[in-house]
């Protein structure tokens, strides 16, 4: 997970009223009276969003590989908890409420890997594109295919160690195993075609949590802008690659799917539409209504020489 610009901080009573302007890059408070009109609204505007998401995702394409793959790992680990959560809550009743139990429990996972600010690649079919939309070079393509090689194969490792702990060691009750296999095996079927197209629709989800997330400061806002975008994977049988990876890998372990079955039916197309689903629906048409006021600011843009 991207680490967010810092902002100007709050008052004791709620957020500052002002709307923050971006200026040579930089996130800035207004001051009360700008060009004669005052400053009014309590929310970023796209741009200021833009600017943060941008930013922060240019820092995190410079940082060590090292760094970027233990952070990979740690979320591939943590969103494991999602398979977890929505498993034990669906096996609590039967069912259309069964399955509106696990939907609820699914966003645990994900909540964890963004407030602990660690790599996920899904949201990084977001963040990382648009330092390369905004700069268009090869420097930052050859930054952004790094970034993403490192934090896929991160992830995956970190799924694929819980998988296989969570099938081959006594981690968990013999009942909720049953209700494990159960959810695994719904949310990994399908056809090659099936699992993609399923999956542009968990990436599109997810790159819109990554941007929302990137509108505010509070953690609490954070934990529901997360929740909201994340639980209708579960609820309307999306596949997302990292989480879903975990229960491919479960299931593989198990003896229930063959390796070959689960990394060419489920972990390859599941990334390629997450992939298409983040980068088209969400950092390109984010960036398309952006990109126009970033035009505008450079031509308005006076130099002055001494």
């Amino acid at each position: 997970m991207p680490r967010h610009p810092s902002q100007p901080a709050s008052s004791a009573t709620g957020p500052t009223p002002a709307a923050y302007r971006v200026r040579d890059g930089e996130t800035q408070a207004p001051a009360a009276e700008e060009n004669g009109r005052t400053s009014e609204g309590t929310r970023l505007t796209a741009e200021e969003i833009y600017e943060n998401v941008r930013k922060s995702a240019e820092e995190e394409m410079e940082r060590p590989v090292r760094e970027l793959a233990w952070s990979a790992v740690a979320a591939g680990l943590a969103i494991s908890l999602s398979f977890v959560a929505a498993a034990y809550l669906s096996s609590l009743a039967e069912g259309t409420v069964a399955d509106a139990l696990g939907a609820a429990g699914y966003p645990l996972g994900f909540i964890l890997v963004v407030i602990a600010r660690q790599q996920l690649f899904t949201e990084n079919a977001l963040h990382p594109v648009i330092p390369v939309l905004h700069h268009r070079t090869g420097h930052m393509l050859r930054r952004l295919l790094r970034l993403w090689a490192v934090v896929l194969v991160g992830n995956l490792v970190g799924a694929l160690l819980f998988g296989v702990a969570a099938a081959r060691t006594p981690m968990f009750d013999a009942e909720l195993h049953a209700s494990l296999r159960r959810v695994a095996a719904h949310g990994t079927e399908g056809t090659f075609w099936f699992v993609a197209w399923r999956a542009v629709l968990a990436g599109w989800l997810v790159g819109l949590m990554a941007w929302l997330v990137a509108s505010t400061r509070y953690t609490g806002a954070q934990i529901a802008l997360v929740w909201l975008a994340t639980a209708p994977i579960a609820a309307l049988n999306f596949r997302h690659s990292i989480a879903g990876s975990v229960e491919a890998f479960y299931r593989a372990a198990l003896g229930d799917a063959t390796w070959g079955a689960m990394l060419g039916g489920f972990v390859a197309p599941s990334v390629l539409g997450n992939v298409v689903g983040g980068v088209l629906l969400v950092a390109v048409l984010n960036h398309a209504q952006v990109a126009p006021a970033h035009g505008a600011r450079k031509e308005n843009t006076v130099v002055t020489t001494p």
